[in-house]
């Protein structure tokens, strides 16, 4: 296979549902900060820096996890796992998709900037905690979480307690269906010793992914009410609560292709909520 098109896989740019999760609560942020008018320049910035940190994250954790995928049936065909990439080459791919990124962030403000750095160390850090931490899950919801703090630091110069309020929602939505991805690889993980919500939750998974639902959409309407946001904003919630309960169908009897189903359609709840925002500040400004 060409050298390349193995780059493009460990970027996992054949599979764009990981940066469209991180892609969504980034423009809910982008959005509610701005009053639905934010800078096309800011925004172009949020995209690309999206896309590039999404890539050089997914390297960073296929590096960590290079003694683990070989023996993980969904994984053991990643580049580095197969050895058809080498580490060197890894490291060197996650630095200069960083550095890419980093070079983005310089375009923005001074707080901005320094929000990239804590930004930077959340998702170089993530796949070490399936070592040590229970929840990782938890973790990797501050890290997708993260561009919202640095949207309102971009468009308003300041990071609102609304900012980490709607951190907060995205934390319990990653934790929800991250948990449905990690259902997938249930057996896999007990047998090398990772560590998942999955495992972590035991016979509670279907009803603490369901409860991290609820929790995100009642945080999400707090957030609603303190903008004082409309109908269309409020649809769209309600949209996303009736796909929710598609995604108990789909998991409540932790079929691993059926979760993982649950898992890819969670972009249609980020895309619907985020549909809502859109259209509310379009006919409410």
């Amino acid at each position: 296979m060409n050298k390349w098109m193995l780059y493009a896989r460990l970027m996992r740019i054949d599979k764009p549902i990981g940066s469209l999760l991180l892609l969504w609560p980034t423009l809910w942020g982008l959005w509610a900060a701005s009053g639905g008018k934010p800078n096309p320049d800011v925004l172009l910035v949020f995209i690309i820096g999206t896309i590039l940190m999404r890539s050089a994250g997914c390297v960073m954790n296929d590096y960590a996890d290079m003694e683990y995928d070989p023996h993980v049936e969904r994984t053991r065909e990643r580049p580095l796992a197969s050895g058809k990439v080498g580490r060197k080459e890894a490291m060197l791919l996650a630095l200069g998709l960083s550095l890419c990124a980093f070079v983005l962030v310089l375009f923005l403000n001074r707080l901005t900037i320094e929000l990239s750095f804590a930004a930077l160390f959340l998702a170089a850090s993530y796949p070490f905690t399936k070592r040590f931490f229970a929840i990782p899950q938890a973790y990797l919801g501050i890290a997708f979480g993260f561009g919202i703090p640095m949207a309102f630091a971009a468009e308003t110069g300041s990071v609102p307690m609304l900012a980490w309020v709607l951190l907060l929602a995205n934390f319990f939505w990653t934790i929800a269906y991250d948990t449905e991805y990690a259902m997938v690889d249930r057996d896999d993980d007990i047998r090398i010793g990772i560590r998942t919500s999955a495992l972590t939750f035991g016979r509670f998974d279907v009803a603490a992914v369901m409860v991290c639902y609820v929790i995100m959409l009642m945080l999400l309407t707090h957030v609603g009410i303190e903008l004082g946001r409309g109908i269309f904003y409020y649809a769209g919630l309600a949209g996303a609560g009736v796909l929710m309960l598609y995604h108990y169908a789909l998991i409540r009897n932790r079929e691993r292709d059926k979760c993982f189903r649950a898992f890819l359609h969670n972009n249609w709840v980020g895309g619907v909520i985020f549909i809502g925002i859109f259209f509310d500040y379009l006919k409410f400004p």
